[in-house]
């Protein structure tokens, strides 16, 4: 019905008269004394002045149904539903005894809003009508809403409230505004204008991320901040006040926190960071969420700018220093700094001169006494100034840590996404998650973008060998990145820093630790200066050290007086250069049998020469373990020319580990190490049994390399193999619960698998999983926390509980309404099995039950019992009315019973026995007209010769038949075509 002929159907005449006769009328005047007028007093069918039961306010709605269908034209709804519309529309009007609000506020909210509370108030009013019905119902709870509001404005108290109320609110408003005015100057209409051009230039400004030194094909060096930044963690040493004398001194502990919270607790902060950490990154995203917000005006100060251009700028000349195309009006930064809004980023204290931060320090600081009340961030390399250098200033010191496998996955994800390049993401999280080396470089922003480049620029494959990888990696941090960041060039040249660096790499692989005195670096260096001609006229070893340290981007004071690399993976790769450099191949293959050295031994083949590379395999594998052959064939990736003898020797000897066959291989493969997983192949090419062996491999090693373990599983999350797949399930405990069901459990066909929970945290992933068919809890879970983490209980099918003590009530189990099959193994005492009658249970295995109430589930095709029945015989205890098909008792279930009334069962197919069977219990299993399939211990078995034949049986499993006599029960089986021992 059109709506303009629906509004006719209502029409003012039937409305307005129904809704004057719910409300009670009041007198004039404003009405303070009773205020605030509730709806509950007003509606006549409620409060203190009744006038109008509900039966009445059902007669009202009625009248108005009724001549809804008696106007002319189409009725609005089929006439046999009036009484139903009538009563629904009654129900509604009625609610509005039961609103929580006063006239005003209903007027406020309006009739459709007050349409829909009475809706909801209404619960279940208009269930079962039809389409045309509930329009109508709708339509005429808001017209008459429409005039209940028309009603409240028209009465005097109302009207004259309301009055009332806004004089009140405008005198508080007035007030508060005074109060603000006072406290905050108003700003020059000029000011505020500007601030309008000058923070979205500082938004579009600072919105792009660069990456520096790369300069790969189709590679972008740019993208949008919001797209890619990545929140990453700060800590700092947590601030405790000391004891006092006799008191406790509690320890002092690592505060971690966002990074772009830094300022939120602490108006002055001092970040530290290594190279590439994301720290200009963070004063960008500071500078544009500020200029977004408008709270705090920002002022992006990078010192290797300010610096070059001599002076270093007063707060009027911020803008002009930074080359910021905006003229502000006179004074306006004084008045903003003066104000307390400003948020100074001032931006790598490290790169500029020493000579230089001293003054810097001073014109920090006089800027902070001069304008209290700002925010100010300052960001610098971890050694560029000591420890305290700001602490006496209130200046909170921070770092910048390094990333963690979840961020670095978000980060290589939103790279590619403002790439374009959403198809390279996957193999790149795989490669970073399988190949340790890598993962060990991918620590911070930058060295993450530059293996994204690479890693696109080869059109989604990492180099042949890492060493491109590591050499660009190299150049960017020595030279190039400074380079293009427009500092000053490096005093020493990148040849001359690779190999002071290689030195010290070196010593620190033979000692084999990862971290020297800084007094043994001075010393390798002092050594070396003589043969470094470009580095032996700059000064001093501890000068040329500090160099190194301050620039390199490599090399870091993790301590006082103690120097490391920033990653491992540089020292092991330097070191290799240099030991290939020296000729140190006995060395290597010297120290080959010790896992520190696999990855130095993988790079020195890098460097080598082809002579020198066939010289070290052949050391490899002449050791003739799998770990060392393995190792050699892990070397090849890196062995761009060599002989094709030594190459095929290599494959062929590792072609006998992997893939391996067996469950047996797979555990001897996995014995070699966290190497193997980059050299697991699959799932295609590969048989199901090697298959399942790479899995069983990936599998045994989660535990040492859990991201390379699950990188390797979600390759084979698709195969249709049922071994492959349970094997995918059952190393489920082995991972993080949440991450192993997103990235694999949720991929897989569960056809014919239960899925096993045994913790908390694999119920809570559960929860959020699609559902499974087939569960099975091991350990003591409730049922209401078995069912919490069931997201769709209708889907249960097969139901397994092991060892749980608390699972004894059967009555919460009617909730899975579809279930087909249960088992409950050593779950104690469970009690109720007649509330399974509801369901339609076709399989029950039970140990250590009460049965009672077995007996009432009909419609069991499969019972498996192990414990002892009561009684003599087995119609006592086992449900008589159910047409079995199988039946499983055990070892001691018929000591009491035997097997008498068996032959009740005549529908049974099949029959498994473990305990003991005489001549008469033979003769119970001759009487089952069906039995086909018959499964013995054959060590219990003791029949006589006159025990009868069973005609009918065809396939018997005879166990633990070793050193029995079984021609004694085969003869009894004359028609037996299968027969297994």
């Amino acid at each position: 019905m059109e709506p303009a002929v629906l509004g006719g159907k209502l029409a003012s005449s039937l409305v307005a008269p129904l809704v004057k006769k719910l409300f009670v009328t009041g007198g004039p005047g404003a009405g303070l004394v009773d205020r605030p007028v509730r709806l509950d007093r007003l509606v006549s069918f409620r409060g203190e002045r009744r006038s109008l039961g509900e039966e009445e306010v059902r007669g009202l709605a009625g009248k108005l149904v009724a001549g809804a269908l008696d106007s002319p034209g189409e009725p609005p709804f089929p006439p046999e539903e009036a009484d139903a519309v009538a009563d629904a529309l009654a129900a509604r009007l009625l609610a509005l005894g039961d609103l929580d609000m006063d006239d005003v506020q209903a007027v406020r909210l309006g009739h459709a809003e007050l349409a829909a509370q009475l809706r909801r108030r209404a619960a279940g009013s208009g269930d079962g009508l039809c389409t045309d019905a509930r329009y109508f119902l709708d339509s005429a709870t808001e017209w008459a809403c429409l005039h209940v509001l028309e009603f409240f404005t028209r009465r005097s108290t109302f009207v004259a409230r309301t009055l009332v109320a806004q004089t009140r609110g405008q005198a508080e408003l007035i007030a508060k505004v005074d109060e603000l005015i006072a406290r905050v100057p108003r700003p020059d209409a000029r000011d505020t204008a500007f601030e309008r051009r000058y923070l979205p230039y500082v938004a579009e400004q600072h919105n792009r991320i660069t990456i520096y030194g790369i300069d790969l094909r189709e590679s972008p060096d740019r993208w949008p901040l919001e797209v890619a930044y990545l929140s990453l963690e700060a800590t700092a040493e947590d601030e405790r006040t000391g004891a006092l004398p006799g008191e406790y001194a509690e320890p002092e502990h690592t505060v971690r926190l966002a990074a772009e919270d830094a300022l939120h607790t602490r108006d002055r902060v001092l970040l530290r960071g290594d190279a590439g950490s994301g720290k200009t990154t963070l004063v960008q995203w500071l500078a544009v969420t500020a200029a977004q917000d408008g709270d705090r005006i920002p002022y992006v100060l990078p010192l290797r700018t300010l610096i070059r251009a001599g002076a270093l700028p007063s707060p009027a000349a911020f803008l002009t220093a930074v080359g910021c195309p905006h003229t502000p009006p006179e004074g306006w930064a004084e008045r903003v700094l003066g104000a307390g809004r400003g948020l100074v980023l001032v931006d790598g204290l490290d790169e500029i001169p020493a000579a230089e931060r001293h003054r810097t320090r001073d014109w920090l600081l006089a800027l902070i006494r001069a304008f209290p009340g700002n925010r100010w961030l300052l960001t610098s390399r971890p050694t560029a100034v000591r420890a305290d250098w700001l602490a006496a200033e209130g200046f909170r010191e921070l770092s910048l840590t390094p990333m963690r496998e979840p961020e670095v996955a978000t980060f290589v994800r939103r790279w590619h996404r403002a790439a374009e390049a959403p198809e390279f993401v996957t193999r790149l999280l795989d490669s970073l998650r399988t190949k340790r080396d890598l993962a060990r470089l991918a620590t911070n922003p930058l060295m993450c973008g530059l293996i994204c480049a690479l890693h696109r620029d080869r059109r989604g494959y990492l180099p042949t060998g890492r060493k491109e990888l590591y050499d660009a990696a190299l150049t960017m941090l020595l030279a190039r990145r400074d380079r293009e960041r427009g500092m000053e060039a490096v005093e020493l040249s990148e040849e001359a820093q690779l190999e002071l660096l290689q030195r010290l790499a070196y010593a620190l692989v033979l000692s084999g630790r990862t971290e020297m005195a800084v007094e043994t670096a001075e010393g390798i260096v002092e050594r070396a200066l003589p043969s470094v001609a470009s580095a032996a006229g700059q000064g001093d070893a501890a000068t040329v050290l500090r160099a190194l340290v301050l620039r390199s981007g490599l090399l870091r004071r993790p301590g006082e007086g103690t120097l490391d690399f920033v990653h491992r993976t540089f020292q092991d790769y330097l070191g290799a250069r240099y030991a290939v450099e020296e000729g140190h191949l006995d060395v290597l293959a010297g120290r080959a049998g010790d896992t520190q050295w696999e990855d130095v031994i993988r790079m020195a083949v890098a460097h080598a020469r082809p002579g020198e590379r066939a010289v070290l395999l052949r050391r490899l594998l002449a050791e003739d373990t799998p770990r060392l052959t393995l190792l050699a064939l892990a070397c090849l990736e890196h062995a761009t020319a060599l002989d094709p003898a030594v190459r095929a020797e290599v494959e062929a000897r590792a072609g006998t580990l992997i893939p391996p066959g067996s469950t047996q291989d797979a555990k001897a493969l996995a014995e070699a190490g966290p190497l193997v997983l980059e050299l697991l192949p699959g799932p295609e090419g590969l048989t199901e049994r090697q298959a399942h062996g790479v899995t069983v491999t990936a599998s045994l090693l989660a535990e040492r390399e859990p991201g390379g373990a699950l990188a390797v599983l979600r390759r084979f999350r698709g195969h249709a193999a049922l071994g492959v797949r349970r094997q995918l399930v059952g190393t489920w405990d082995r991972f993080d619960a949440r991450g192993y069901a997103r990235e694999i459990l949720d991929h897989l066909d569960p056809t014919e698998l239960f899925l096993t929970l045994t913790t908390a945290a694999q119920r809570g992933a559960h929860a959020g999983m699609r559902p499974w068919g087939r569960l099975e809890f091991r350990g003591a879970h409730s049922w209401d926390e078995i069912l919490a983490c069931v997201p769709d209980p209708g889907a249960v099918e097969k139901l397994l509980l092991v060892a749980n003590p608390e699972a004894t009530d059967m009555e919460p189990l009617a909730a899975l309404g579809r279930l087909r099959s249960l088992s409950l193994l050593d779950c104690g005492t469970t009690r109720g099995l007649d509330r399974l009658s509801a369901l339609p249970l076709e399989s029950l295995s039970l140990q250590g039950a009460d049965l009672t109430g077995l007996d009432e589930l009909t419609s069991l095709r499969e019972l498996s019992l192990g414990q002892r029945l009561p009684g003599n015989h087995l119609t006592d205890s086992l449900p008589v009315a159910a047409r079995l098909r199988q039946l499983h008792l055990g070892r001691d279930t018929t000591r009491d019973t035997g097997l008498r009334g068996l032959s009740h069962w005549s529908t049974l197919y099949e029959v498994t026995l473990s305990c003991p069977v005489g001549t008469a219990d033979w003769t119970e299993l001759s009487r089952l007209p069906r039995l086909e399939q018959l499964i013995l211990d054959a060590s219990v078995v003791d029949i006589g010769p006159d025990a009868p034949e069973l005609p009918v049986v065809r396939t018997v499993f005879l166990r633990r038949a070793r050193g029995q006599d079984i021609a004694r029960i085969t003869t009894r089986l004359p028609h037996a075509r299968i027969l297994r021992i």
